[in-house]
């Protein structure tokens, strides 16, 4: 299966939903196994409300735009926000005592575990801009 979408998403839970929808549909149908699919909906879902929570604050007048591309063997998913954008290596490390008990910050850690390929950057627009990239099969890389 080869395809292309780019969709514009409101900036509200429901997206969330339907944004994994769409990406576990796709792997699916393009062959990856239970896991792998499961993996990239708990990566996407993280992603998703990175955006609509923390990017976009829930704000009616704000979308996430979600591209999702999936060709040979892999799935590639930008998830861009209308925020402010954040720099990855100024995110507290969960990992770290004074971290482990807050209730946020792991989300991205989540992603990073759950796919085999991650980045996040601030886009040409402003707001966080978030690749992820999952392989059908380990020889797919």
């Amino acid at each position: 299966m080869t395809g292309f979408t780019d969709t514009l998403l409101a900036s509200n839970l429901a997206s969330v939903d339907s944004a994994e929808a769409m990406v576990v549909e796709s792997a699916a149908a393009m062959g990856f196994e239970e896991d792998a699919q499961m993996d990239l909906g708990l990566a996407i879902r993280e992603a998703m409300v990175n955006a609509v929570a923390h990017g976009n604050a829930y704000s009616p007048d704000k979308q996430v735009r979600l591209i999702l591309e999936a060709h040979g063997g892999a799935i590639r998913v930008t998830i861009i926000d209308q925020g402010q954008g954040f720099d990855l290596n100024q995110v507290p490390d969960p990992t770290q005592g004074e971290n482990l008990l807050r209730e946020s910050g792991r989300g991205l850690l989540l992603m990073q575990a759950f796919v085999d390929e991650f980045s996040v950057k601030r886009s040409p627009a402003g707001g966080a801009e978030v690749v992820l990239v999952k392989y059908a099969s380990e020889t797919g890389r």
